[in-house]
């Protein structure tokens, strides 16, 4: 059976231009399947927008920690919080809060495991300088993850920052950010090939794809709609600076 090739984007954040490049560049390589690992509004300025065009584009959508708490925002919280939680529907909110946790599928004969942030909850996060804890406890079964064989193939989303990580057999990746990239500023997503639902080895790659698109085009849509925090969204698209570090 010939290799597959599955394309992962995740942390969209209303970011439509972003979006669209990183598609056209999966589309350009003859890829089908996208599974996107959540994230899709809030942060940017067009997350209905986004929502549409993942749940068209994309054969599975994990729910990420922005995806479910959105709908829970209440009227007292900050402006831009309202605003985020406004700019969709309530059917969007919802559809976003029903998502899955969690992915598994067979690739290559390996076991690989695809969820927003840990294996514990899309609101626990793990970064790029972890404990030897934290890295086990990505592929661990939970009960977020449910029972079966844990996985030797682990990839997840939420910090922004793509990397690769091998160690006792297992990997661990982060698959970046589309929309609000933090270790570059240039969207990241990931291509997995190998063979589906190999009963044996097979050959298997894990594949970084940098894809740059029109950021002044997309900081302008978030001026014109005049979404709140937009100065240090425009800050974080321009330079990867996360706005808890820039200078105030």
């Amino acid at each position: 059976m010939p290799p597959e090739r599955i394309a992962l984007i995740s942390d969209v954040h209303g970011n439509l231009t972003a979006l669209e490049a990183v598609l056209d560049d999966i589309a350009g390589r003859g890829i089908h399947r996208i599974v996107n690992l959540g994230d899709n509004a809030g942060k940017g300025p067009r997350g209905a927008a986004v929502v549409e065009r993942v749940r068209d584009a994309c054969e599975i959508n994990i729910r990420g920690n922005w995806d479910d708490f959105l709908e829970g925002i209440g009227d007292d919280e900050p402006e831009e919080m309202r605003w985020w939680r406004d700019e969709l529907s309530p059917a969007q909110r919802a559809w976003l809060r029903s998502l899955p946790l969690s992915h598994d599928l067979t690739l290559s004969g390996r076991r690989v495991r695809l969820f927003h942030a840990s294996a514990e909850s899309p609101h626990v996060r793990v970064h790029f300088r972890h404990t030897d804890e934290q890295f086990d406890g990505m592929f661990q079964a939970t009960p977020m993850t449910g029972d079966g064989p844990e996985p030797t193939v682990v990839g997840y989303a939420d910090i922004h920052d793509a990397y690769i990580e091998s160690r006792d057999g297992r990997t661990l990746f982060n698959v970046g950010s589309v929309g609000n990239p933090l270790d570059e500023p240039t969207p990241s997503y990931v291509i997995l090939e190998g063979v589906t639902d190999a009963d044996g080895p097979a050959p298997f790659e894990v594949r970084f794809v940098r894809v740059p698109y029109d950021v002044e085009a997309e900081i302008a849509v978030a001026e014109r709609l005049g979404m709140p925090q937009a100065g240090v969204w425009a800050v974080e698209l321009r330079t990867a600076v996360y706005r808890g570090r820039q200078a105030s």
